[in-house]
């Protein structure tokens, strides 16, 4: 789902414009990340806590050579769902999925994905022009 089809949701239900529904929609997406910003958490009771971590240095490796890299310390966002959210979903009996994504998954050449079947294009090399 995308934010336009949110307010289009929420338009329909509340009454009001699209545009004055995008407007709101957008300034509480701005209020989260300002609060995440400012004080590093957010709780919304009943949907769940955002919260500013710091992820440690490490190493990993480079999948094309093999090489050790280096990665440094970074913040990121994480999301623990509330209870409401959390026992929601825990009820549901299938994933709910939306008719692009079905449509995707159920175009098949032998009961497989057709993009699974399809092997990666090698990029052209490149020849330098020496004068």
């Amino acid at each position: 789902m995308t934010k336009k089809e949110i307010v289009k949701q929420i338009s329909d239900r509340i009454g009001l414009t699209q545009l004055k529904t995008k407007d709101i929609v957008q300034q509480t997406f701005d209020a989260i990340v300002e609060t995440l910003l400012e004080v590093g958490r957010i709780e919304l009771r009943n949907f769940g806590v955002f919260e500013v971590k710091q992820r440690k240095a490490r190493k990993a490796r480079n999948p094309r050579t093999g090489d050790p890299v280096e990665v440094p310390p970074k913040f990121v966002v994480t999301f623990k769902p509330g209870k409401e959210m959390e026992n929601r979903v825990r009820k549901m009996t299938h994933p709910a999925f939306s008719s692009q994504t079905e449509a995707r998954t159920t175009e098949s050449t032998n009961g497989l994905d057709e993009r699974a079947t399809h092997k990666p294009r090698k990029k052209p090399s490149r020849v330098r022009k020496t004068s």
